[in-house]
């Protein structure tokens, strides 16, 4: 009786209270998405939301049986719950079904489960194991080699079974990693990279090449104040390109375009390295290799998006982008969300009565566009509750994981924070029509048993070490 009393008194009901507001209106949801008069009962197991009230059915009781365990198992047991995940995801693709172009199902029957979608609590617990013991430190080289391998060995996986968007979501474990100590700048080259790769799509390669060297001896200028020597560097290699121009030009010699860039700047790497090493100015050095890391990823950057990426991600970014414009085709699905949850309006126009998707205008609007269900139905005053509610579950999410006395729970929570942040983040701003589409669902609100079931268990694991917190339970 003093455990039960224990655990009922320790537990966050406010976060399970969250929980259960967010998974039955999700529910209502992908009813309003599907609802036909034809189909009217909302008991009706042969449709979606019939099926989704078994996951859910399911889901509370899987929360339930987290609750009941012993905590202490998740830190035991994190790396063989690992290994097991590791295991589920290499059978997929002996023995996986094909849904979406994405080899990720393994089917059960009439039904399928998605192992990729249990990796990522799997990931966090095994990541929370790695990074809790006290000498553990995020500061030397093998310690980054292990973490990106916790990472990356579930990652490449999911990339190997065509699903790139579930793959992207582990990218979110380097919030957990900033919290715990990875340097700012880090992040910064991360962002730095990603802008890269986006100007690169938008703008020439020249352009590209030419601002990431001004860039460069800005930088050099601000910090060392030699104005002297960047600029006659720079004039001297803009002569030099000009020449080659003329060269070309004069004995009629073919050359690619980005020879009067890459040749100077090429030129201007050297002599920047030969002039650190005789003023012995380390700055220098550190400011040719960034150059030199950019140029190369700008350099590398068409042909990781015409090689790796799929089509339909490259017709989404270059949609996204503005660089093509296909509304009937690829931009079809976000041109068609954004009407939807355009035409809500202030007020939105009443459960069960959106046309758009009443009448199937937007695919997948029972999954990954479920927001534009809320956005027709509920209006943006609807939109702003829903958003609030997810707002308001991270951060009692984050407070639980602040309080913590253990590392490891606190390093699962964040690692939980920052799944449900990417998720909650992408699929609206999929929605909307602001970031590409990659096809993550909604968290209790997209239909699907495997999805719903993995974001229960990821939650109810740090509510359940939470209870633990005091010491006062242990199973």
């Amino acid at each position: 009786m003093q455990r039960k009393s224990n655990l009922v008194s320790n537990l966050d009901w406010g976060t399970i209270v969250l929980y259960v507001i967010l998974v039955l209106m999700g529910w209502m949801n992908i009813y309003a998405a599907v609802y036909s008069e034809e189909h009217n009962s909302i008991l009706d197991f042969s449709q979606r939301y019939g099926k989704q009230l078994i996951w859910i059915t399911f889901a509370f009781f899987l929360g339930v049986v987290v609750l009941l365990s012993n905590g202490r198992i998740y830190s035991v047991f994190a790396y063989i719950i690992y290994g097991l995940v590791i295991l589920l995801l290499l059978s997929t693709l002996v023995f996986g079904r094909v849904v979406n172009a994405s080899k990720s199902w393994i089917p059960l029957g009439s039904f399928g489960i998605q192992p990729a979608e249990f990796a990522k609590f799997a990931t966090a617990l095994a990541l929370a194991r790695l990074m809790s013991p006290y000498e553990f430190k995020l500061n030397t080289f093998w310690s980054y080699v292990k973490v990106g391998l916790i990472i990356a060995i579930p990652a490449g996986i999911i990339l190997l079974q065509n699903d790139t968007g579930t793959a992207l979501v582990f990218g979110s474990f380097v919030l957990v990693l900033y919290r715990e100590g990875l340097p700012w700048w880090v992040l910064g080259v991360l962002f730095l990279l990603v802008a890269l790769f986006i100007s690169t799509l938008v703008f020439s390669t020249p352009v590209i090449i030419v601002a990431l060297y001004v860039t460069t001896v800005l930088i050099y200028m601000l910090q060392r104040g030699k104005f002297k020597f960047a600029i006659s560097l720079t004039a001297g290699l803009t002569g030099l390109g000009f020449l080659l121009y003329l060269a070309s030009q004069t004995f009629n010699i073919q050359v690619k375009t980005d020879y009067f860039y890459i040749i100077p700047v090429g030129m201007g790497i050297v002599i920047a390295t030969l002039y650190a090493f005789f003023s012995r100015t380390k700055m220098i050095y550190g400011l040719v290799l960034f150059l030199c890391v950019t140029v190369g990823f700008s350099l590398s950057t068409e042909y990781v998006f015409e090689n790796v990426l799929d089509v339909h991600h490259q017709k989404r970014i270059n949609d996204l982008l503005g660089i093509e414009s296909d509304p009937l085709g690829w931009g079809y699905n976000v041109n068609q969300s954004k009407i939807a949850i355009g035409s809500g309006g202030f007020w939105g126009k009443g459960y069960l009565s959106g046309t758009q998707t009443k009448f199937n205008f937007v695919p997948e609007q029972s999954t990954d566009f479920i927001f534009c269900t809320v956005g027709e139905e509920w209006g943006f005053v609807g939109s702003l509750v829903v958003l609030a509610l997810f707002a308001w579950l991270l951060l009692r999410l984050i407070r639980i994981a602040e309080r913590q006395r253990e590392s490891f729970s606190r390093i699962y929570g964040y690692g939980v924070v920052s799944i449900l942040f990417f998720h909650i983040a992408v699929n609206i701003g999929m929605a909307v029509g602001l970031l590409p589409v990659i096809g993550i669902p909604l968290p209790f609100f997209s239909y699907g048993g495997s999805s719903l079931w993995a974001f229960t268990i990821l939650v109810f694991i740090l509510l359940r070490l939470d209870a633990d917190r005091y010491g006062t339970f242990k199973g």
